[in-house]
């Protein structure tokens, strides 16, 4: 085996997001990691799974924030952007982008709020409900 394949029996990373968010979705399918890294598996964060149980145990509010697991590790945010950036394929001009955007910690802490607020706008316009998986009351719409 070459250090450029993957590990046959890795964990698949996990990349958790609203699929029901069109540019959130539209970024998702649109990522790829280096082939050295593993597998990505996209996680829709509206269904019942154990890693949206464990994404709420940790108190991360997914309306807020994307979520990328990799190990035992959840990167929340703009550190999952950030992460996301520094493991993508440089292959495409997305992910040449992506990388060139978000390769700084300080720059994805910087945008990403900015990415947010417009995706609660573009949900508000859409009439979407948020995911609210804290369960806080009153937090149902954008």
């Amino acid at each position: 085996m070459t250090s450029a394949t993957p590990l046959l029996d890795a964990e698949p990373l996990l990349l958790i997001y609203d699929k029901e968010c069109p540019a959130c979705n539209n970024y998702c399918q649109m990522v790829r990691i280096r082939e050295s890294v593993g597998q990505l598996q996209l996680v829709d964060a509206r269904d019942d799974t154990p890693i949206m149980q464990e994404i709420t145990a940790a108190g991360l509010d997914i309306d807020n924030g994307m979520v990328l697991k990799m190990g035992e590790q959840l990167y929340y945010g703009s550190d999952a952007i950030h992460a996301l950036s520094l493991i993508s394929s440089r292959s495409g001009v997305f992910n040449r982008l992506n990388y060139w955007m978000f390769k700084s910690k300080k720059v994805s802490r910087v945008l990403y709020p900015v990415m947010v607020a417009g995706r609660a706008v573009l949900l508000k316009l859409l009439r979407k409900t948020r995911i609210n998986n804290l369960n806080v009351q009153g937090n149902d719409r954008f």
